[in-house]
């Protein structure tokens, strides 16, 4: 895999979740903070202000943008800086238009004649492990705007095309068809992000890792196969550099030295496997690069605290008492 697909196969944890959502004049609604999720705003018709969650200027919205928010914050929708806001409208937990996974909701009346302003929305969320938050997610800001721009990213706004569709007209495998259409929208918004940054010339973090040749080859090459026995000398040469260059550019770009994050990368890959396989730590321990049981459950009991044992019997323990996935 690459290390964007990598990033998201070993954060996500249970299904997303998205309704599409018809707001009627005059509406403002509250959205909560959600600790280890991420949420999308995207504007199907009409227009809106997005309130960042910090009380700044209110973001105008209109249709065929999108907001990102990857760390879950708080924040305001309204059909104008002045109508009142009211409580969370997108929280499964408690309210009953949302039992379904992927919903549509009506927000408001409309008058007999229809005046009212109408605008459609689609929103989701996605829940994440907040104990292995990857520093490329980290790298974002609290908001991201990804405004329209006419034959701009195409292949964003097919998938917003269809998963609106989906969720307007439910069919047979509608519980198939929506969680891929919502990693593939995640996907899409993250590559935007990435590549208007890579434009603007980032000269730091992951945009500009991902952006440069040599550390891209580099990631990608510890990413498709952690298990190897990479040193910084052989990274350096999949990446074209000599070790000292490598070492340097990677540390400055990533924020930490290669073995660090190499290291990093092999414990998260294994808490997945530990979560989501039943492959015995002799089987573990080998697919992330360590020789012996006893040298991988080391390692990992000083990255996580816990014995990778344990550790899976907790995660097990937490799936089966039925958290829900929370929209952001």
């Amino acid at each position: 895999m690459d290390v964007l697909s990598d990033v998201i196969a070993a954060m996500r944890a249970g299904e997303p979740r998205s309704a599409r959502v018809q707001w009627y004049a005059p509406w403002g609604q509250r959205f909560p903070t959600v600790r280890g999720s991420a949420g999308f705003q995207v504007v199907l018709q009409g227009s809106c202000r997005l309130i960042p969650p910090d009380g700044g200027a209110p973001i105008a919205l209109n249709v065929g943008d999108v907001v990102f928010l990857p760390h879950g914050s708080g924040y305001a929708l309204a059909d104008s800086p002045g109508t009142p806001l009211t409580e969370p409208v997108c929280d499964p937990l408690n309210d009953p238009r949302f039992e379904d996974r992927y919903a549509s909701a009506i927000v408001g009346k409309t008058g007999q004649d229809g005046s009212q302003a109408v605008t459609v929305t689609l929103c989701g969320g996605y829940r994440l492990d907040p104990s292995r938050a990857h520093p490329l997610l980290a790298d974002l800001p609290e908001i991201v705007h990804l405004p329209a721009r006419l034959g701009h990213r195409p292949e964003l706004r097919a998938a917003v095309d269809l998963l609106g569709g989906e969720l307007d007209n439910p069919r047979l495998g509608a519980d198939t068809v929506v969680p891929a259409l919502l990693d593939m929208l995640l996907l899409y918004i993250l590559r935007a992000w990435f590549d208007e940054q890579s434009e603007r010339g980032a000269t730091a973090g992951w945009a500009a890792a991902l952006g440069d040749p040599a550390i891209s080859a580099a990631l990608h090459a510890l990413h498709r196969d952690p298990a190897l026995p990479w040193t910084v000398e052989t990274l350096g040469t999949r990446a074209g550099l000599s070790r000292a260059a490598f070492s340097r550019r990677f540390t400055t770009l990533i924020g930490q030295p290669p073995l660090t994050y190499l290291t990093w990368w092999r414990m998260t890959t294994a808490a997945r496997l530990l979560r989501e396989s039943d492959a015995p730590l002799g089987e573990v321990a080998p697919r992330i690069g360590y020789t012996s049981e006893f040298a991988f459950a080391t390692a990992f009991k000083r990255e996580y605290g816990i014995a990778p044992g344990k550790y899976r019997r907790q995660s097990r323990a937490e799936t089966q008492g039925g958290e829900l996935d929370v929209m952001a």
